[in-house]
């Protein structure tokens, strides 16, 4: 049986090494940075994070090795309360390279899942009970399909909300549409996954369109500071952006969306409500740095919410 305010989510942590500079490098050259950090990062994890921090009650489904990066994540589900369904294996912990632009605060990645992308849909089955446990499940692409497919399949069977991230946007069976109640892309992963410009909200409903042609309950774009688009038969709504502060780094802000959403419809909120307050949980991680650290608490995000309405 569910249980409000539980989220389980399937996806890969990786040790985040970012670097800040004022551009990438040509191939061949070398340059020099101005910071550098380490950290707890891949898209599950981050996510995992954010939902906690929003309020839920997290268990998190992968694999990691027996290394330093693993001792990382450990710590980190530890300290945030999350439970792992993890099992550790000999292949080392996944990382990630970050390009963070040292005044926009954009970015480019490279990630690596190491043990995480030998997950399989027998690690899934084996944390079956997580799952069925849960209100939401979520998962993204960065660890092998067949694993995100069985996931969606072991939670629809048991009448759990699934929220399916495609990130990054590859190549998959539509059926994992269909097994999706919600399925959140950003920009890009949009129209990498419908061949639909996403220039501007007309280009975003029309990407919506395609999504649930294929089979998604809910087509929900993240379109970056201009908001997000939540996007079903007969309803389509602007979902507006947050403005928190300064913006210092973007890397971890659709992880913040995902997880803040799925938190709150974890309790029962409205699911445009539920997306109001992603947005909000978005918009605060980017005036910091990291991405598992940039994640804010519940507090925090409400009182951003209660700014936005009393203005």
């Amino acid at each position: 049986m569910s249980r409000e305010g539980a989220v389980a989510i399937l996806g890969i942590f990786v040790a985040d090494l970012a670097f800040r500079a004022g551009r990438l490098p040509a191939v061949g050259e070398t340059i020099l940075g101005s910071g550098f950090g380490i950290g707890p990062g891949g898209k599950g994890s981050n996510q995992s994070v954010a939902a906690a921090r929003s309020g839920a009650a997290v268990s998190f489904i992968s694999r990691i090795g027996r290394d330093t990066f693993a001792d990382i994540a450990l710590k980190t589900w530890t300290a945030e309360g999350i439970t792992p369904r993890v099992t550790q294996v000999d292949t080392p912990t996944g990382a990630a390279f970050i390009y963070v632009h040292e005044t926009r605060g954009d970015n480019a990645i490279i990630v690596v899942p190491g043990a995480a992308g030998e997950l399989c849909a027998a690690d899934v089955d084996a944390a079956a009970d997580a799952i069925r446990d849960s209100r939401v499940f979520a998962t993204q692409l960065e660890q092998p399909v067949d694993a995100a497919r069985r996931g969606l399949e072991i939670a629809r069977s048991a009448g759990v909300i699934t929220v399916f991230n495609p990130a990054p946007a590859g190549t998959f069976d539509d059926v994992l549409f269909g097994l999706s109640d919600y399925v959140v892309p950003n920009e890009s992963e949009a129209e990498a996954l419908t061949g639909i410009a996403v220039s501007d909200l007309d280009g975003a409903r029309r990407a919506g369109d395609a999504l649930i042609a294929k089979g998604a309950g809910t087509a929900l774009i993240t379109l970056g500071e201009r908001g997000a688009l939540f996007h079903r038969k007969g309803c389509s709504i602007h979902v507006p952006p947050f403005r928190a502060g300064a913006v210092v780094e973007t890397t971890g802000a659709g992880d913040a969306f995902v997880g803040g959403f799925a938190a709150a419809l974890a309790r029962g909120a409205d699911p445009v409500e539920a997306a109001i307050f992603g947005s909000a949980t978005a918009a605060i991680s980017v005036t910091r740095v990291g991405t598992a650290p940039a994640m804010p608490h519940r507090a925090e995000i409400e009182a951003l919410l209660r700014d936005q309405r009393a203005s």
